[in-house]
């Protein structure tokens, strides 16, 4: 059976391509001539077919695009020349499969249709969007990303997110905290940064277009102390769709490449938006936890100590657990205090989340509002503002137990990019 191939090339090249499937013998058939991209998204989420070749300055084709194609079981062919290097650069960044030369006559076009049928016998995983190699071609360190999540009732992700970046960065590890949550983000003002700042919605644009690189996303990351970077969140609720996950994926490797650690701020929500699911192109406002949680080395899970908090965290973690399996976790329970948890909180706790939830070691947090209310005040963390504080040595203890858990190896790399 011919394989379906959907063209978006214009000029000379499209008829090459035509003519070389034809006579090809069966083996594969122009089955969609596409006069643009919301044609050609079209046709292949109606299954028309299996490949479609894009030139490299195709109107509106961003890594979303590229992504959707996937999505629907279509392989991408990327045509640049050689004489503009920087097209195909782009393309291999935008995620498609093979990046080719366009067909100047009827053998080369043999050869395109050669090389795309290649495509299809081809593992099918995503391409990798991590940054080149560095000039000496020795690969950069691969720093780790924590998501800090935890269920709706405001029991302290940012705060914990926040102080976490701080105390990682304070024991001389380079740091990126970035806010990912799409219905109340508050990391800039928590730090003392305008809202208005471009962060991560710039870094998503960027990588949608295929340009975001380490030293792009590091202008966009200004320093707030001493090697610690943030990429502030959207600054209204209704921009959730400035955060696709397909261009934070990139995000996330890029600030791999840029700090030791990157802290994810993210959203309560988990929820796939099912409403919309028969739309493979509709934006998902969940994206952004969904693709920080997924790319994430640790899910620091965070709940109240209190009886509601408790009840909705247990519910939580089953849905986390679903969502990631295979990523480690540790559980977080703040503001633990004796006038909503007993006499003896901290066995309160433990007792509860041991039996209903099965976890049997947990960071607790004391509730120290004075301190946690001055740092808010003066857009400070507690270490700066309150370094003798309980709540703030009980974050560091946390710092400390996720930088002993990476293997030697990446501790011993995490060394050596520390004089960067």
């Amino acid at each position: 059976m011919a394989v379906g191939v959907l063209c978006a090339v214009g000029g000379p090249a499209e008829s090459l391509l035509v003519r070389a499937a034809e006579r090809s013998r069966g083996r594969a058939a122009v089955t969609r001539r596409c006069a643009d991209l919301t044609e050609l998204l079209g046709v292949a989420e109606a299954g028309l077919g299996r490949v479609a070749v894009v030139p490299a300055d195709l109107d509106g084709l961003d890594r979303e695009a590229v992504d959707a194609l996937r999505r629907a079981g279509v392989r991408v062919v990327g045509l640049a020349g050689p004489d503009r290097p920087w097209r195909a650069e782009r393309l291999h960044a935008l995620g498609v499969d093979l990046v080719v030369a366009p067909p100047e006559d009827d053998d080369a076009a043999e050869g395109v249709l050669d090389r795309l049928l290649e495509v299809l016998e081809s593992d099918p995983g995503p391409a990798d969007p991590a940054p080149p190699p560095q000039d000496g071609g020795a690969e950069p360190p691969r720093g780790r990303l924590v998501a800090v999540w935890g269920p709706t009732g405001a029991p302290g992700r940012t705060t914990v997110a926040v102080n976490l970046a701080a105390e990682l960065a304070g024991s001389g590890r380079s740091c990126v905290l970035a806010d990912a949550d799409t219905y109340g983000g508050s990391v800039a003002q928590v730090v003392g940064l305008l809202d208005e700042a471009p962060g991560l919605a710039a870094a998503a644009r960027s990588a949608g277009q295929g340009v975001l690189d380490v030293r792009t996303l590091g202008r966009l990351a200004p320093v707030v102390a001493e090697r610690l970077r943030v990429l502030s969140g959207i600054s209204r609720p209704d921009r959730w769709p400035e955060l696709p996950g397909p261009s934070l994926d990139v995000v996330w490797e890029v600030s791999r490449a840029l700090a030791q650690w990157t802290v994810v701020d993210c959203g309560f929500c988990l929820e796939e938006d099912e409403v919309l699911s028969y739309d493979t192109r509709a934006p998902r406002r969940n994206a952004a936890t969904t693709s920080a949680l997924a790319a994430a080395d640790v899910v620091v899970a965070v709940g109240v100590a209190d009886p509601v908090g408790i009840h909705r965290l247990v519910r939580a973690l089953g849905d986390l657990a679903d969502r990631v399996p295979g990523t480690p976790r540790t559980v977080v329970v703040n503001r633990v205090r004796a006038s909503v948890a007993g006499a003896r909180p901290q066995d309160a706790v433990r007792d509860a989340l041991a039996r209903y939830a099965g976890v049997t070691a947990a960071t607790l947090l004391p509730d120290d509002r004075a301190a946690v209310d001055a740092a808010l005040l003066e857009a400070r963390t507690l270490r700066e503002v309150a370094p003798s504080s309980p709540v703030r040595r009980a974050i560091a203890a946390l710092a400390e137990q996720l930088d002993a858990a990476l293997p030697q190896e990446a501790r011993e790399r995490a060394a050596v990019a520390g004089g960067r």
